[in-house]
């Protein structure tokens, strides 16, 4: 228990308005915990701070609802933001604390959705602009009725170019990934993105090797490049290469077997 010299919290500022009706007056208390050193007493007054002004991060989380994240865990998000404003904050400095918890308690939430709940990595500039053009269709929207406000629109009125525009529209979808198993709209079959996409062509694994032999088939002499393209590019038996050049079929064997390894250890000695 405090004792009866330590700072009350009074529940609300009077005498002006403020953005939190219900903002506590607490520079009596930062003061007295700046001079409190750590035990019970100064634990007991710092939690009645931090429960002070829980209303406020409250409020303050409840902006970043219907984002994919749950209302609760926000606010737990945004608590968590409070306490390192409230131990972070310097009365010395002459701020009130709100001018600083409030947006360390927002770049507690910001940095929990960057951290979490994005799915594609997603460069901070593109973030800030998909958080500047989604202000400004919601400013827009309540004045222009029946419509959605166009690309130039947007631009001037968040003082952006309209490329940059583009890009914060297109990163407003990118919390989440498509899987691709999902079903594409408009189909009824159960068509999904996997379907549409393309498979890798196993040709493309022989490419270096063929374009590297290539050259060294072309010094062959010419019969060895015709015995070669017979077999392997006309599909050819040996027999049949054989009886075709008047030749055995042994040596048909044999005159491959010599090629082959020529041509492989030329590729390999290349190579290296």
């Amino acid at each position: 228990m405090r004792t009866p010299t330590s700072a009350p919290l009074n529940p609300v500022k009077s005498g002006r308005r403020h953005p939190h009706d219900d903002a506590p007056d607490t520079a009596e208390a930062f003061a007295t915990l700046s001079t409190l050193p750590a035990g019970p007493e100064r634990e007991e007054l710092r939690q009645e701070v931090v429960e002070a002004w829980l209303p406020m991060s409250d409020r303050l989380a409840a902006r970043f609802r219907n984002r994919g994240e749950s209302l609760d865990d926000l606010r737990q998000v945004a608590a968590l933001g409070l306490v390192k404003a409230v131990d972070r904050y310097d009365p010395e400095r002459g701020n009130a604390f709100e001018s600083y918890a409030v947006p360390t308690v927002t770049g507690e939430i910001k940095r929990h959705f960057r951290d979490h709940m994005w799915t594609l990595h997603v460069p901070r500039r593109v973030q800030d602009l998909r958080n500047r053009v989604r202000f400004a269709q919601q400013e827009l929207s309540q004045t222009i009725s029946g419509r959605t406000p166009t690309l130039a629109e947007i631009a001037e009125h968040a003082n952006m170019t309209e490329a940059e525009v583009r890009t914060g529209l297109d990163a407003l979808d990118s919390f989440t990934a498509l899987s691709l198993d999902a079903e594409l709209p408009g189909s009824d079959d159960g068509y999904s993105l996997s379907d549409a996409l393309g498979t890798a062509d196993p040709a493309l694994d022989v490419v270096v090797d063929r374009e590297s032999v290539k050259p060294r088939i072309a010094a062959l002499p010419e019969r060895e490049r015709q015995i070669l393209y017979m077999r392997f590019f006309g599909d050819m038996t040996q027999s049949r290469i054989a009886e075709q050049l008047g030749i055995s079929q042994m040596h048909v064997s044999r005159l491959i077997s010599r090629c082959c390894h020529r041509l492989r250890d030329e590729v390999l000695s290349g190579a290296a």
